[in-house]
């Protein structure tokens, strides 16, 4: 059985092979760029692959996303359209998305940004803040890793809510779903976390009809996909004071351009797409086992939906 690799940097990529061929005896597993007897090419697993890469090999049984998401891949205008899609999602995974949402929702709850800009300018600054229970917290997307962080947030005793395309119920959480149900989640929001799929629906949806519906001085995270965010709409927000601080780990253009005025932005905190970081190690123990029980015509609970987009 034939596996074809490719991650946009090809020193990654071999890790990524070396780590599957230990975990798959018997199969081939090659780096896209490297393989010249396409038929033979039973599986591909990629992550933002190229415009045409996957239309390379007519035998694909299916594709395999390293991460979550799969909008990279959809976004490949020559991609087979008949070949299911798997995800890599799991417990690894969702305890780094997580760890991520609690650190920085906590973070703009004691306002440790303005602490540390306190610490810098000796300015013995004591700030008090409302406790967990009288902060309203909202997550965006009730998946896998949008249930457990909403679930983290409650937990921690803040007043969470979860909104989603469809209605879902998490215990501690106040929950809403669709297009009707929106603005009763956004109203009061003091801190917004975006954990929403990358779909036609959802692209630009963090933009400054949004962040007006919001309490006036709150702090949104984005660690879903950059193309939810518009950030011109985030910048202006930010100038008028509608949106106090934002934590962004994911951007349109990644690495984020070295001129990006988000660099520099006072009241922003970039992080370099390490929310839930996928590594070969556990990534590959995931695909793997969906390898073997795709090919074993066993269900693969992390098919993905094409038509959705996730």
């Amino acid at each position: 059985m034939s596996v074809a690799v490719y991650l946009p940097d090809l020193e990654k990529t071999r890790w990524w092979c070396r780590t599957l061929a230990e975990l798959l005896p018997g199969w081939s597993v090659r780096p896209l760029v490297e393989i010249e007897d396409r038929e033979t090419v039973a599986y591909a697993v990629v992550w933002r692959q190229r415009t045409g890469d996957l239309a390379r090999f007519p035998n694909l049984k299916a594709i395999v996303s390293v991460g979550a998401g799969i909008d990279h891949v959809l976004a490949d205008a020559e991609l087979p359209g008949t070949v299911p899609i798997i995800r890599t999602v799991g417990a690894d995974l969702t305890q780094r998305m997580r760890e991520y949402v609690a650190l920085h929702v906590l973070r703009h709850h004691r306002d440790m940004p303005r602490q540390l800009q306190a610490q810098a300018e000796r300015d013995w600054h004591q700030i008090v803040v409302p406790v967990a229970p009288n902060r309203k917290v909202g997550v965006m997307g009730l998946g896998n890793l949008g249930a457990e962080a909403a679930r983290t947030l409650a937990g921690l005793g803040f007043a969470t809510r979860g909104w989603s395309r469809n209605a879902k119920a998490i215990d501690g959480v106040e929950t809403f779903a669709g297009a009707d149900g929106l603005p009763a989640f956004l109203d009061g929001l003091e801190i917004l976390v975006n954990l929403l799929p990358l779909t036609a629906e959802t692209t630009g949806i963090l933009d400054g009809a949004l962040f007006a519906q919001l309490a006036p001085g709150a702090c949104v995270i984005n660690c879903a996909r950059g193309a939810h965010l518009v950030d011109d709409d985030l910048l202006a927000a930010l100038e008028t004071g509608q949106i106090k601080q934002a934590t962004l780990d994911v951007f349109h253009l990644e690495p984020l351009p070295a001129d990006h005025p988000f660099w520099t932005h006072p009241a922003i905190t970039v992080t370099p797409h390490i929310a839930s970081q996928i590594d070969a190690a556990t990534g590959g123990r995931l695909i793997a086992a969906n390898l073997q029980r795709f090919e074993a015509g066993e269900p693969v609970p992390d098919l993905a939906d094409a038509a959705r987009g996730y």
